[in-house]
């Protein structure tokens, strides 16, 4: 029997279907070990050496692959053929030869694509395991591990709430937190343009202003009211005639097929997937044997595809969509190693693949890859010049024709920031006709300024710079969104405080470990070693030759020390001048303090240098951006009508709250963010004040149902039962009709203890692979999905109302591949003492025994040879 190794059970099931009854396939369900998280995984003294620890959750994958293993007369690693899979099978290797269970043939087989012809040839070309690849995984792993556990516990200590940072997502942090700066720096322009609305022959265009009392007009010239009035009357006042009509044929040749980069980008704009969801999608379409290996950054095709898509293209439309040779495209890899094929259908003759997300990403990597060996498109641009019968005053208009779509009947790529072209086809016209002038508009404008980042921009500049490669650009943003760095708003990064608070700790005291250079240089290293051009060991030595005593100088500075430099390297941000010329950094509520930046245990936050006399603080928020007014200190919004006491809204470390009364005996209450700043005022401070709201007695306990705000949101209580409030007005709105149906609601759904059934959202199917029927269900914590055994949680990327049964099932296969979920021990009852028994006489003493090991203790680590 031939055992072969794969990573998932979708690939295995694929792949088992072209062997032979001879051959068993397993799944190793990813990476079976890793090293610890603790301090000693990786030891520099030693050469580099790395201790490895299998993950817990697979011993049930680990047996079956030891046990078959020992019957197998070969051993045949097929996993992925890129770093990653190489060091998949290099960890099931050394395992199975540590358990002494590795067969005495063991062979590595690659293929680019899940096709029965592509499998076959693997199977009959096989090679010995990637030495080169192996060790660009360990330097790569090392240098990840070194930089998270060396510089941590720096963090912890002298930036208070800071989390963790990351090799290559803090350099990506930083991006994101500079293009921050850029947009608050921003000093808007003010200009003004002015178009005419004319027709001729009957057909209507418009042209722009360009030529202005004889000059030519630049973007900017009209920078006030009064100057765009001067045009607009020269322009209503002109009878314009046409000086010049150019006509320029235009040439669009089609993009290539994708690589993983611009998968990722095409799929955010055209389809609003985030990084992470593509390449999950791009996964399972390659496990079903659709497309090819998703991981790659070639451009490049391989012949007999090249042939199918040209065929294919023939087929669809005619032979003048067909260039007369194939296209060839070059890859920009720098590592040939790992420039595999460009992403492309395993089969150009199927239009369509699963349905939903699935069916939408393989449409888009079809025409792509289609796209690229069509014809070029054949354009046309008119532009018409138009002067005044003084000369003074000239119009432009430009037209847009297309005279052969090639192409693009197919597939135009999109873009990050649409700046508009000329479109659209002018009338005919001759030098010396007068077209009718119908209107002239004078329009203002402002200058804009950078636009932040979405997910397709920010992977297009972190290739740009070389930052990290594009197969961990998923995880990279997934990272910086799990830790609270960045929020997403409208497709958009915002740098959050913790943020931008570690960055500019990392520009302060580890500027180089965060510069782009540096890290795109570091990465071509691991490139070199990849390929066999550089010694692993001797790349992690230069990097923590200069790296562990710049952490041992930062560790050594006082807490205090550190946010004093750090006050002095962000003031101007913190600290922004004023249009008035007043000190920024004046206590807005003693007039007489300095404000400085401090750090607490919840993180760093602004107060005044008079504390404790005086107890100004605010967040470390956007200095001089959306935030300022938070420098304004308390504001007193009036007197509460039924105490006499006064109200003042004030800003503390976690956000806006309102405050009655003074000292301990001060009710507070945090302002909800769904309640505009525009709109608050007295009335709702009063009302939050007065929380929670009775409702009213429940008509069958006669308990009273009452409505509040929690830590999780707005909610009704009853006897022990709570329900879910949409928002905070329906806190102050709700009756009692409606609020004893939201609690029979809940409590139908499993709100509160004691829950009742359950019913599903939704009936997604039977699972493709088990049969079991899947539902879509509402938990305690978002949406989930269960096949009876395993439930599954719905990342935030994913609309429930969006989801497929693919994607439902293969949620299940992950978490179900993770094993059970983790429980904490109850603590055990302490035994009940039993009545003192009558004393025995004592007996001789015997030597004491040796004690056994634990039987749950841990199994010894493994170190790599």
């Amino acid at each position: 029997m031939q055992l072969v190794i794969v990573e998932s059970p979708a690939k295995a099931k694929t792949i088992e279907k072209y062997l032979g009854s001879d051959f068993k396939v397993l799944a190793s369900y990813g990476h079976i070990r890793d090293l610890p998280p603790k301090d000693g995984s990786v030891d520099p003294d030693d050469g580099f050496a790395m201790t490895w620890q299998n993950y817990t959750d697979k011993t049930k994958q680990l047996k079956a692959i030891t046990d078959e293993s020992k019957k197998a007369t070969r051993l045949i690693l097929a996993t992925d053929p890129d770093r990653e899979g190489e060091a998949i099978s290099w960890h099931v290797q050394e395992v199975l030869r540590k358990k002494k269970a590795l067969p005495e043939k063991v062979d590595r087989v690659t293929f680019n694509a899940i096709t029965k012809a592509a499998v076959t040839e693997a199977m009959a070309h096989p090679r010995e395991l990637d030495e080169d690849l192996i060790d660009a995984y360990r330097a790569r792993r090392a240098l990840d591990y070194l930089v998270g556990f060396t510089l941590s516990p720096v963090l912890w200590r002298k930036l208070p709430g800071a989390k963790s940072a990351g090799r290559v997502q803090s350099v990506s942090l930083k991006l994101i937190v500079e293009r921050e700066r850029e947009i608050e720096a921003f000093k808007p322009q003010e200009y003004w343009s002015v178009t005419a609305q004319m027709e001729q022959g009957g057909q209507a265009f418009e042209a722009r202003l360009t030529v202005h009392q004889g000059n030519k007009l630049g973007k900017m010239d009209l920078a006030n009211d009064e100057q765009a009035t001067i045009a607009k009357n020269a322009v209503e006042n002109g009878l314009f005639t046409v000086e010049t009509i150019e006509t320029k044929p235009l040439t669009r040749n089609p993009p290539p097929p994708f690589t993983t980069s611009t998968l990722q980008q095409e799929a955010a704009r055209k389809l609003g997937y985030s990084a992470s969801h593509t390449m999950r999608i791009a996964q399972q379409l390659y496990e079903d044997g659709a497309i090819t290996y998703m991981r790659t950054d070639g451009v490049q095709m391989d012949g007999s595809a090249i042939s199918a898509a040209r065929k294919a293209i023939a087929d669809r439309y005619d032979a003048s969509y067909v260039p007369d040779s194939p296209r060839i495209y070059k890859s920009k890899a720098k590592n040939a190693q790992e420039a595999h094929e460009a992403i492309r259908p395993t089969s150009f003759t199927k239009r369509t693949v699963g349905s939903g997300d699935h069916a939408k990403l393989y449409d888009l990597i079809l025409k792509r890859a289609m796209a690229s060996q069509m014809a070029s498109a054949r354009l046309e641009r008119t532009t018409v010049e138009m002067l005044d019968g003084s000369g003074q005053t000239g119009l432009r208009a430009n037209g847009q024709v297309v005279k052969f779509p090639g192409f693009l009947a197919l597939y135009e790529e999109g873009r990050d920031d649409d700046k508009g072209e000329d479109g659209g086809l002018l009338p005919a016209m001759s030098k010396g006709d007068s077209p009718a002038k119908k209107a002239v508009d004078a329009s203002q404008h402002f200058t804009q300024p950078p636009p932040r980042y979405s997910e397709a921009s920010l992977v297009k500049k972190m290739e740009e710079l070389g930052i990290g490669r594009p197969s961990t650009y998923a995880s990279i943003i997934k990272t910086l969104k799990d830790r609270a760095y960045v929020r997403v708003e409208k497709n958009r990064f915002f740098a959050e405080e913790s943020g931008r608070l570690l960055t500019g700790f990392l520009e302060r005291f580890f500027d180089r470990y965060v510069a782009y250079d540096y890290t795109a240089g570091l990465e071509d290293e691991l490139d070199e070693v990849s390929g066999g051009r550089a010694q692993w060991q001797a790349i992690l030595e230069a990097f923590w030759h200069d790296f562990k005593p710049k952490t041992v100088e930062v560790m050594e500075k006082m807490p205090s020390e550190v946010t004093a430099e750090l006050d002095k390297f962000l003031g101007d941000y913190l600290f922004p001048e004023k249009e008035d010329g007043s000190d920024p950094r004046l206590c807005p509520r003693c007039n007489e303090g300095k404000l400085a930046l401090r750090g607490g245990r919840f993180g760093a936050f602004v107060a005044c240098s008079n504390y404790p006399e005086c107890k100004f603080t605010r967040r470390f928020a956007q200095g001089g951006g959306a935030n300022a007014d938070e420098d304004e200190g308390p504001q007193e919004l009036g007197v509460d009508p039924d105490s006499d006491e006064k109200i003042t809204k004030k800003v503390g470390r976690f956000g806006p709250y309102v405050e009655k009364g003074e000292g301990k005996e001060a009710k507070r209450s945090s302002i909800p963010k769904d309640i505009p700043p525009e709109d608050f005022g007295l009335e709702w401070a009063v009302k939050l004040l007065s929380l929670p709201r009775e409702v009213g007695k429940h008509p069958e306990t006669g308990e009273p149902v009452t409505a509040q705000i929690g830590r999780y949101g707005p909610y009704l209580s009853h006897n022990g039962k709570s329900a879910r409030l949409e928002n905070t007005q329906e806190v102050f709105e709700i009756g009692m009709n409606a609020a004893v149906a939201k609690l029979a609601d809940a409590a139908k759904n499993g709100g509160g203890r004691g829950r009742g059934k359950m019913e599903p959202l939704k009936i997604m199917g039977n699972h493709p692979r088990t049969e079991v029927e899947i539902k879509l269900m509402d938990g305690r914590y978002g949406p989930y999905v269960t096949d009876g055994t395993t439930n599954a949680s719905l990342p935030k990327t994913v609309d429930k109302d969006q989801l497929t049964l693919e994607e439902a099932a293969q949620l299940i296969d992950d978490r179900a591949a993770k094993g059970p979920a983790k429980k904490r021990a109850k603590k055990k009852a302490a035994p009940k003492k039993k009545p003192a028994a009558k004393k025995k006489p004592a007996a001789k003493k015997k030597p004491a025994a040796r004690k056994k090991p634990a039987a749950n203790k841990a199994p010894a680590k493994e170190k790599s040879e």
